[in-house]
């Protein structure tokens, strides 16, 4: 820590200047619209920008909220639709200006999309793309093999996995997923989405675009003989320094089965998805996958990944491979047609847990692929994966209802990346209710949407540049090293962890303090403040969902 500098950015906890959380990016017409007070209160009222009332209720006592302490009243306007700006008023206290309007989520949206082109790695971000948030080109060195010196190869490209310089095979896999899933599913959501990057307007939707970024350095992490690299990094994480600046030698780190099956399952999706866009791209992931594939076949065994001695960046181990194979299977399979990965699904399927979609756990995507492919289908592991989801998005239901903030998290689940774990919630209930054809979840997703814009117990919009009272200084190091007040917009920062897992956040937080308040917006706190391609990912899902819903 030494590296960073010392300014009013640092070690500071700041208050929400309102005392009534909203989502501050607002609501829409219909659906359920929630205010939530932390303190007594018989009525409420709804009140335009020029300070008219033009709505009045009665509060509702909601009780003792466990994971944030509070006892929580809750202001219910659902009833209110009609479109403007307003603020929720109980007596001398008042919450912060909000919306309500269709488009509430339209530049978030955008945002938290275009936010992956400030993470390139392996070019310069230019002006004309990203403003003040430019620099020239960085880590276009050879990478060295970590195990073998005399190896080296150009793997250029892709994204910066998180507050570090890194790149990670694991983590970009299932981002490019989550990315091309929401496209699948909600394709009105990016018609037409221009994100200013230098690919635009070339045919191909700009979402599409970010993704051949990421897919394009991906390829590169392929060996010869299949097997997929775990990481790219240098052997320690880079102090807080420009990327440009970062000069230290760049190592492939050894290959992982997990790796190389999340990698053939994310070039099949992708593959299906390009015929349409690239049909000369779409071959050469198809070639990818099944190249990878095969070597997965010649190598049926775990093979995990721990750093060597020396090394201190990401890990992104894993215990089993199976649901990573299961879900290699399943997209190889909705791509080709071939029986023989059909099998091999249906083999790999007995213990997999379908409601996931992390980097660790990623059975969820292999559950989509075979839910949405226009593929023969087993009606036993398809009844599965549908009770799976209705149990366990009726299970998270009953958590957001016991919750006074309404989200579906448990105490233990306020941990490094909290808020994945909100996001991926919301993307059970979406699931459960497409499978369903209901809407009976939909309400439930939405509050997993307020939460992270201000629907929590300090009042925080968790995504940078949206909201009032929003998250300014997450940790990453161009933050600090640009001389730049704030960080570009639209990321999405990890949020709440009660394990104070770094210096700064065990020094000022209370080790007794409720876990959904265990949050500083400090660039030092790495463990709360951190960012990350797949929490901007899922919710880029979650927001294409709700866009949809229009």
């Amino acid at each position: 820590m030494s590296n960073i500098r010392s300014d009013n950015r640092m070690s500071e906890i700041k208050t929400c200047p309102a005392e009534i959380f909203i989502n501050q990016l607002g609501y829409k017409p219909r659906g359920e619209k929630r205010a939530v007070m932390p303190f007594p209160c018989e009525a409420f009222s709804l009140c335009d920008k020029n300070g008219n009332t033009v709505y009045e209720g009665k509060a509702t006592h909601f009780g003792y909220d466990e994971s944030s302490g509070d006892d929580v009243y809750i202001a219910d306007f659902s009833d209110f639709c009609e479109a403007g700006e307003y603020t929720v008023k109980s007596g001398e206290r008042k919450s912060l200006c909000f919306r309500i309007d269709e488009g509430i989520y339209d530049k978030a949206l955008h945002d938290i999309s275009k936010a992956f082109y400030f993470l390139r790695c392996g070019c310069d971000l230019r002006e004309e793309y990203g403003g003040a948030y430019i620099h020239p080109k960085c880590h276009t060195s050879l990478a060295h093999a970590q195990n073998d010196r005399e190896y080296a190869k150009d793997v250029s490209g892709g994204w910066h996995d998180a507050g570090d310089y890194g790149r990670y095979v694991t983590s970009g896999a299932i981002t490019v997923a989550q990315l091309l899933y929401a496209f699948i599913m909600f394709p009105e959501s990016f018609k037409g989405q221009n994100l200013n990057i230098p690919e635009s307007n070339n045919g191909i939707p700009d979402i599409l675009n970010e993704c051949k970024y990421e897919l394009s350095w991906l390829l590169k992490m392929q060996r010869e003989d299949g097997g997929v690299w775990h990481k790219c990094t240098t052997l320690t994480h880079a102090p807080f320094i420009m990327p440009q600046d970062d000069n230290n030698e760049l190592l492939l780190f050894n290959v992982s089965s997990s790796a190389t099956a999340d990698f053939a399952a994310v070039c099949a999706l992708a593959s299906r998805v390009f015929e349409d866009y690239d049909g000369q791209f779409a071959d050469t992931l198809l070639f990818a996958a099944l190249k990878s594939y095969e070597w997965l076949r010649l190598n049926p065994e775990l093979i995990g990944f721990e750093n060597p001695e020396g090394c201190n960046t990401g890990i992104y181990g894993e215990r089993s491979d199976t649901d990573n194979r299961f879900w290699a299977s399943c997209e190889i399979y909705a791509l080709t047609g071939d029986k023989k990965y059909h099998q091999d699904l249906l083999d790999l399927s007995q213990n997999i847990p379908f409601c996931e979609f992390g980097h660790s756990d990623v059975g969820g995507f292999g559950a989509l692929s075979y839910i949405l492919c226009n593929r023969e289908k087993d009606d036993y592991l398809l009844s599965r994966i549908k009770n799976d989801f209705t149990l366990t998005a009726g299970f998270l239901a009953e958590r957001s209802d016991s919750c006074g903030y309404g989200v579906a998290m448990f105490d233990g689940q306020y941990c490094w990346g909290s808020n994945l774990i909100v996001m991926k919630n919301a993307m059970i209930y979406i699931v459960a209710d497409y499978l369903s054809g209901e809407n009976k979840y939909e309400k439930y997703a939405a509050r997993q949407l307020n939460y992270l814009f201000g629907v929590n117990a300090l009042g925080y919009s968790y995504v940078s540049g949206h909201g009032d009272f929003a998250v300014k200084n997450l940790h990453l190091r161009t933050t600090i090293a640009d001389g730049i007040e704030d960080c570009f917009p639209g990321l999405v920062s990890g949020g709440p962890n009660a394990s104070h897992s770094d210096y700064v956040a065990k020094t000022l937080l209370s080790p007794d303090e409720k876990p959904m308040k265990c949050f500083i917006d400090s660039i030092e706190c790495y463990s709360l403040n951190e960012v990350a391609i797949y929490w901007n990912s899922s919710a880029i899902f979650v927001l294409a969902w709700h866009k949809d819903k229009t």
